[in-house]
């Protein structure tokens, strides 16, 4: 799952060196070598360790490979054997056979084991195995440099977090300059051959790469094992058996962009390039289990979870990390590994350096990388990416719902092992191939691949639509395993008569594996666009050869990443324009525009992108969302976590036309920064558009429907449930019914709900955005009611207003109508929003992420009192909540001081609160034992809590007041992650 680079630079440098320095060095995997007739192959070095210890540490490579190119999927013989301490040496389709059979050696690993032991052992297996004839690898000099790795730093990744990493500029890059996603070019993937280079290998990172040292690199074992452990790298080395072997890796979004052109996914587009090959090399991971006493089922060891050492912002600054059964772990035939070498170098920074686990047959979002910590646990994992990333959900399901109702939870949807899948990559995308009377047939060629160790047994093409298949060519580079296990893809081909391509409109290929598995006619949508594995269909049309000839013109269904192309692409953008219920492979369309030369300049011509408002509906959650501007669509999800007002306060208007509301709240700074997140246009909606389309997209082969008129089918709620008056995506009308004067600039309004039986629904810590039209002009605020949801029917504001002043003349826009609302008027509300919510006896959390706190330090400037109000009442409302809270509360003058009655009640009744107040100027009453001056740091030194592991610190004030305030408690020994506004 990563492109390796080569690194020059500080450790990762000494990275690339050979475990045995001196000795002869290891030879490299290379892409696809033609093997020429009378080439003298070399005998393969052996690996000697470089170690006190006199046995090896490593598998040389060895036999793994079996028969070789142009064999057919009918009549095939191979023999199975054991490669339990064998590993996978043919790099290439064009493997040289001796008397029918692939030269091999065969070469034993030697473990941690003594040699008497080692050799009971080589005995024992050597029983079991098939005859096997002596053999050589390949690994002519010349083709060493097609796994150049030094490309130098992209220019892309300067100024990011990654501008120390080394990538090959001809990737295509899925999401922008970072994270770093990328697959290669479809044919350059395909001419690399059987074993795909580093530098080439596709990447998914979910964020920054680590980076590490060899050395200092430890994975701690813990959990159910009796000798919780921590390992270092060289521990890996010389504790172990070493195995080697080559494995597909594939991403579960393989070909989403099919399906993103069908409707709009949560994932970015990856095209068919989302797959690759190499040799990998490790220690068994059931070895490592058994060294640190794995426990049994009965004891609680059910499942091992892998961490990883990036930090994550989308799942709230947590790792990466993942889960598999104990089963599977323990299990030899599984060849679960963890892997430091790819290809015969060690791993690079965007392959998961200094260590990753490897699990074959599995899809690539299991394999973590950078590994950390494994635990055994009798839960799955519970990290956020383990249950919010690789599912295939029913199609029914769209971001919203799976999210409000649980769907990424339910066990029945996770993917763990990859499907059947192929596709055609000769001929490329928009290859002409010119049409002369005297035509040799012509070669199509592709790749297969299937999950769990599964045998590709037959891979078919059609011209026809399916009416009829012909079998293709199998290259099939490699053995099973003892177990019978197929870890790698195979390439495929078939030649075809060009007067064959002038009777079909597409070419259409599908494979099947030894469970009778194979690829259906059409895609079946999703909403995370996992497993797209439908018939791989490259259309055919005629045109004109650049010299002005007569051809045939070759269009895959995508490009992948934002590049413009593919027949689906021109499909999607005809739909747009005149939207109808579309299956999602029409029959035979009316009319299609003809493909032209890639030359000619209307291909290259910018296509802005067309959005409609049911793709925009769709991203509404922190994975993906987008909101509408002005007619144009924003995808605001990297923007998320670096948004003043929290993740929330872009997740409110996600999936919808917020134009009113950001105009109403943002400046013209902010409307300049959010053209960097543009993706499209609007486009014009019918209202078969706008009516028809539910959960279920508008592209599924039955069409449209009216699932979103019909009423929402969930449990009874409880008889004493109350109905909720807030809706985040709506603003509500609420209506004052009580004013109250609480001083000359401070006022209380008590606003009804719906119905005396309804709650706010607000939880303690949120906040609501009151908009009202001043001036002929839409005006947004946040404010924080003082009422709790245990205030039935209504709810209150306490507000401080800003009249018009010298220095402020406007004054508080919001503030001052508030205050002129007479009893009968109404106010529109939406909410909640916020990232931080309080749970109760001491746990909150900020951004999603949990917190436990004994002791809260609270700072409150002027109205920044009330989200600190709700706080404090919510734990001592609650008497088995026992958090201590200090609360320092400045204002100007002691008449501005809100609430103070209650807080002054609030510390007389309860033992773990105290409120301190400081003012600034004007008059104060007599007996008046608080401060006369600014906040300081003795005052919070005095007043508040030391910092503590369990002590964190909520702010909430004008920003001068904010910064200050961090300032001051970092030189008191708190940390900015222990510090939280509001």
């Amino acid at each position: 799952m990563g492109v390796s680079v080569e690194q020059n630079m500080g450790d990762v440098g000494r990275h690339q060196k050979s475990l045995a320095d001196g000795f002869p060095q290891m030879p490299r995997l290379v892409q696809s070598p033609k093997l020429a007739n009378g080439f003298r192959k070399p005998p393969l070095p052996r690996m000697m360790s470089s170690h006190s210890s006199s046995e090896d540490l490593a598998n040389s490579f060895a036999h793994y490979m079996g028969s070789s190119d142009g064999e057919s999927s009918e009549g095939e013989v191979s023999s199975s054997h054991d490669h339990d301490e064998e590993t996978p040496i043919d790099n290439g389709l064009d493997a040289e056979k001796i008397n029918g059979k692939v030269a091999v050696e065969r070469r034993s690993s030697i473990d941690a084991r003594s040699p008497k032991e080692a050799a009971e052992k080589e005995e024992e297996e050597d029983e079991d195995e098939d005859q096997e004839v002596e053999g050589y690898w390949e690994n002519p000099e010349e083709k060493l440099a097609s796994e150049e790795l030094s490309f130098g730093v992209d220019s892309r990744d300067i100024g990011t977090s990654d501008d120390w990493i080394e990538r090959k500029p001809s990737l295509v890059r899925l999401t922008g300059r970072h994270p770093f996603n990328c697959e290669a070019p479809l044919s350059e993937l395909m001419d690399a051959g059987f074993i795909t280079p580093a530098n080439i290998h596709y990447v998914r990172n979910h964020g920054c790469v680590p980076r590490s040292n060899w050395d200092d690199w430890r994975i701690e074992v813990t959990g159910r094992v009796k000798w919780p452990t921590k390992l270092s790298m060289n521990d890996l080395l010389t504790k172990f058996p070493q195995r080697e072997f080559p494995c597909t890796l594939v991403c579960a979004g393989n070909r989403r962009k099919e399906q993103n052109m069908t409707a709009q996914t949560i994932g970015f587009n990856w095209g068919a390039a989302a797959v690759s090959n190499s040799v990998w090399k490790g220690v068994r991971l059931c070895e490592v289990l058994r060294y640190c006493g794995v426990m049994s089922r009965k004891k609680g060891a059910l499942n091992v979870c892998f961490e990883g050492a990036e930090t994550l912002p989308a799942a709230g600054g947590s790792k990466y990390g993942t889960s598999v059964s104990i089963d599977n772990a323990m299990d030899e035939a599984q060849d679960i590994i963890l892997a430091y070498e790819q290809n015969g170098r060690r791993l690079l920074p965007d392959h998961g350096f200094p260590v990753r686990v490897i699990i074959p047959g599995y899809v690539g979002g299991r394999m973590v990388k950078w590994l950390k910590a494994i635990t055994v646990s009798p839960q799955e994992s519970q990290n956020h990416y383990h249950f919010n990333d690789n599912r295939v959900l029913p199609s029914h399901v769209d971001a919203e719902k799976a999210k409000a109702e649980g769907w990424f939870y339910k066990p029945d949807y996770i993917i763990n092992e990859m499907n059947i899948n192929s596709a055609v990559t000769t001929p490329a995308h928009n290859e002409i191939l010119p049409f002369e009377s005297a035509q040799k047939p012509y070669t199509v060629k592709g790749y297969a691949y299937s999950g769990g160790g599964r045998k590709v047994t037959r891979v078919e093409l059609s011209l026809d639509g399916g009416e009829t298949w012909r079998l293709c060519n199998i290259a099939r580079l490699e053995k099973p395993t003892k177990h019978g296990k197929y870890w790698c893809w195979v390439h495929w081909n078939l030649d075809v008569e060009v007067t064959d391509f002038l009777q079909s409109k597409e070419i259409v290929v599908r494979a099947w594996d030894a469970a009778l598995n194979s690829q259906p006619e059409h895609l079946t949508w999703n909403v995370m666009g996992m497993m797209n594995n439908c018939w791989f269909r490259v259309k055919i049309q005629a045109c004109r050869t650049p010299g002005g000839g007569i051809g045939l013109n070759f269009e895959h269904p995508t490009c992948p990443g934002n590049q413009s192309g593919g027949w689906m692409a021109k499909l999607k953008k005809a739909t747009d324009q005149k939207p109808q219920p579309a299956a999602v492979e029409p029959a035979a369309p009316a009319k299609r525009s003809m493909v032209k030369s890639p030359s000619m300049p209307s291909f290259r011509q910018h296509i802005v992108r067309q959005i409609s408002m049911f793709e925009v509906r769709r991203h509404t959650h922190s994975e993906s969302a987008w909101i509408v501007v002005h007619g144009s669509v924003y995808d605001c999800t990297a923007f998320l976590h670096d948004h003043p007002g929290g993740v929330d306060s872009i997740l409110i208007s996600a999936g919808t036309d917020a134009t009113e509301e950001f105009d109403a709240i943002h400046s013209d700074k902010a409307k300049a920064m959010l053209e960097k997140y543009k993706m499209g246009e609007l486009s014009h909606e019918s209202e078969h558009d706008l009516h028809s389309a539910g959960s279920t997209p508008d592209s599924s082969l039955r069409g449209g429907n009216n699932f979103k008129f019909l009423s929402t089918i969930s449990e009874v709620s409880q008889a004493d449930a109350h109905p909720v008056a807030l809706n985040p995506k709506e603003r509500i009308a609420f209506q004052l019914i009580k004013k109250e004067n609480l001083s000359a600039t401070t006022c209380k309004l008590r606003f009804a709900l719906q119905s005396k039986e309804h709650i706010l629904g607000l939880p303690v810590g949120k906040h609501v955005l009151i908009a009202a039209n001043i001036n002929g002009k839409l005006v947004m605020r946040a404010y924080t009611p003082i009422s709790c949801d245990k205030d039935v029917g209504y709810f209150d504001l306490l507000v401080k207003i800003y009249f018009r002043n010298e220095t402020f003349p406007s004054g508080g826009l919001m503030s001052q109508h508030l205050a002129s609302l007479s009893v009968g008027e109404s106010i529109m509300v939406k909410g909640p929003l916020g990232h931080i919510q309080y749970k109760g006896k001491g746990e909150f959390e900020v951004h999603g992420h949990v917190k436990h706190a004994r002791k809260l330090a609270m700072i409150a400037g002027g109205t920044g009192i009330t989200p600190m109000y709700q706080v404090i009442r919510a734990i001592l409302e609650n008497p088995s909540d026992q958090t201590d809270v200090s609360l320092i509360y400045c204002n100007r003058n002691e008449s501005d001081i809100m609430v103070k009655e209650q807080l002054d009640e609030w510390q007389e009744k309860h033992s773990n609160f105290r409120v301190w107040y400081t003012v600034t100027s004007g008059h104060v009453s007599e007996g008046w034992k608080y401060s006369r001056c600014r906040m300081n740091e003795n005052m919070m030194r005095e007043h508040l809590p030391p910092r503590s592991p369990d002590t964190y610190a909520f702010i909430c004030g004008p920003p001068t007041m904010e910064s200050s305030s961090l300032e001051s408690l970092e030189h008191l020994g708190y940390d900015r992650k222990s510090c939280f506004s509001f």
